[in-house]
C-alpha cells in the first residue's frame, strides 16, 4: 500500500499508539492526554518533542483518514488505536522495527533488538536484519522501500537504520545523543552499544513503575515514606 509522507508529528502520535498497545495494554486505546503524555516522554524519545492537544488531534484526525488510526467505540471520552500492521501491509516484526524507528530515530540492529523486547523478542541479531532488508527491498507495487540502510559513522562498527515514512534520510545524519561522543572516541566494541541501550530500556521500565507508584524517581525510600506522613 503507497501512503503519502507522515509528518513528524504524525510519525510520533502513530508510534507511541503502536508503542502503548503492547507495552501499557490495561489503558489502551489511548485518550487524547494519553497520546499528547506518550508523544512527549523525554525517555525513549529522539527527537524529544513538545506535541500540543491540539497538534496531537489533528495528527489522529489525519491518520484516521489514511487508515492507520482507529476511534475506538464506546465511553464519553474519544480513545485512539492504531491500524498500521494492516494500513502499511507489513507483518508484525516489520511493524514492531518501524515503530521503534519511528520513535528512537536511526539504530544499529543490536539497538532495535534490545529496545524492541518489550514489542516484540526476535531470536537474534540476524532476524532483525532480516526483517530491515525485506523493508529496504520493498517492492514499489507494495509502495517501496520503508528503511534504509545510512552509511557507517566515523569510528562505528555497525550500520545504522533509518525509516523512510517522513520521507527520504539524509545520507550523513548523524548519531543523536551519546553517539555521537562515541564516534569521535574512536572504533568501539558492540557490546557497549548494546549494554548502553539495555540501561536505556530498563531506565525507561523504572520511570514507569515509579509513575505508576506516584513517586518521583529522584526519592529515596525514606524521601517517598515522609512525603506519604
Amino acid at each position: 500500500m503507497s501512503l503519502r509522507h507522515l509528518t513528524p508529528i504524525e510519525a510520533r502520535v502513530l508510534a507511541t499508539l503502536m508503542e502503548k498497545a503492547r507495552t501499557v495494554p490495561d489503558t489502551y486505546p489511548l485518550s487524547l492526554n494519553g497520546v499528547v503524555t506518550g508523544c512527549n516522554q523525554k525517555t525513549s524519545r529522539d527527537p524529544v518533542m513538545n506535541v500540543s492537544e491540539a497538534e496531537a488531534q489533528e495528527a489522529l484526525d489525519d491518520l484516521r483518514s489514511l487508515g492507520l488510526v482507529r476511534e475506538a467505540s464506546g465511553g464519553r471520552v474519544a480513545r485512539y488505536e492504531h491500524n498500521f500492521q494492516r494500513g502499511v501491509g507489513v507483518p508484525e516484526q516489520s511493524s514492531v522495527l518501524l515503530g521503534l524507528l519511528m520513535l528512537r530515530g536511526p539504530q544499529t540492529a543490536g539497538e532495535l533488538r534490545i529496545n524492541t523486547d518489550r514489542w516484540y523478542r526476535f531470536a537474534d541479531i540476524s532476524s532483525v536484519e532480516g526483517f530491515l532488508e525485506e523493508l529496504m527491498e520493498r517492492s514499489e507495487e507494495k509502495g517501496g522501500p520503508l528503511v534504509v540502510r545510512l552509511p557507517r559513522a566515523p569510528g562505528t562498527r555497525e550500520d545504522r537504520w533509518a525509516h523512510l515514512l517522513c520521507g527520504p534520510v539524509s545520507d550523513v545524519q548523524a548519531p543523536s545523543g551519546s553517539g555521537v561522543a562515541r564516534a569521535a572516541a574512536g572504533p568501539v566494541d558492540d557490546r557497549f552499544s548494546a549494554l548502553e541501550a539495555e540501561v536505556a530500556s530498563l531506565r525507561s521500565t523504572v520511570e514507569r513503575l515509579c509513575a505508576e507508584l506516584g513517586i518521583s524517581i529522584s526519592e529515596g525510600p525514606a524521601e517517598s515514606a515522609n512525603n506519604t506522613n
